[in-house]
């Protein structure tokens, strides 16, 4: 391969990939466009981020989205938003706060 950013992309791509295997039933209403988009804008960022200031800052980017997550899953959701971080419970608070009609069309 001629890039010499491979790496970068290919990690974000499985971890996303992961996420949405894994998650993507919390995302039952958000457009497929933009779920797509997240592949491109996150592989992006991580091979621009790279490119620009080095794998180090590639990494440093990766820990702080580690913390981001867990602070909103373990912090600003259940605490200051009342829906289970992991579940998304009760489902009609997690509705609301996405913005999404509930009950959901079946």
């Amino acid at each position: 391969m001629n890039s010499p950013y491979w790496f970068e992309a290919a990690v974000m791509g499985v971890l996303i990939a992961i996420g949405n295997i894994l998650l993507g039933h919390f995302e039952a209403e958000t457009p497929k466009w933009r779920r797509v988009g997240k592949v491109f804008i996150g592989c992006g960022l991580a091979v621009f981020i790279s490119a620009t200031f080095g794998r180090t800052w590639f990494y440093v980017m990766l820990g702080v989205n580690a913390v981001l997550v867990a602070v909103v899953h373990c912090w600003w959701l259940p605490v200051r938003k009342g829906v289970h971080g992991w579940t998304a419970e009760p489902r009609e608070k997690y509705y609301a706060l996405r913005g999404w009609k509930w009950p959901p069309p079946k």
